[in-house]
């Protein structure tokens, strides 16, 4: 029983949403993301390398061996360098993707933190955090006056 009600915890809590919410996020972003280098960067790229297509390109350490009726007796061995060529341009265009979304995220998570800034809705906690620390400031200037 204890284990159902941690995990009525934890889906309640919203981990379990935000990470569904975060995978399902994740697989669209993934698909922009494949579109993105497959359609748009390697094309150009392509035409640069005189349409070289780098999903080919392989090292083969062993041809296909065929018999004389032309079965094949063994496949064709090889490194296939060219789609790993390819899986770091995907991961390039990703972190670079990423980095801007989380640059454009938190410049706008610090506008919306600054309570002087009145074009941005301050969330209520940064809001009432700021008034009690201006509060706190107001009572240690009167307590330092009474002081001297």
């Amino acid at each position: 029983m204890k284990i159902i009600k941690e995990f009525k915890e934890f889906a309640v809590k919203g981990s379990m949403i935000d990470m569904a919410i975060g995978i399902i996020i994740g697989v669209a972003f993934n698909a922009v993301v494949d579109i993105l280098v497959k359609q748009i960067i390697m094309p150009p790229l392509s035409l640069l390398t005189d349409e070289v297509n780098l999903s080919d390109k392989k090292i083969i350490l062993r041809d296909v061996i065929k018999d004389a009726d032309d079965n094949i007796l063994f496949q064709e061995v090889a490194i296939g360098y060219g789609a790993l060529i390819e899986v770091f341009i995907d991961f390039l265009i990703i972190g670079v993707v990423v980095f801007f979304i989380v640059k454009l995220m938190n410049k706008l998570r610090t506008r919306s933190q600054d309570i002087n800034d009145k074009t941005v809705v301050t969330p209520k906690d940064i809001e009432l955090l700021s008034d009690l620390k201006v509060l706190m400031e107001e009572q240690n200037k009167m307590l330092r006056s009474k002081g001297k």
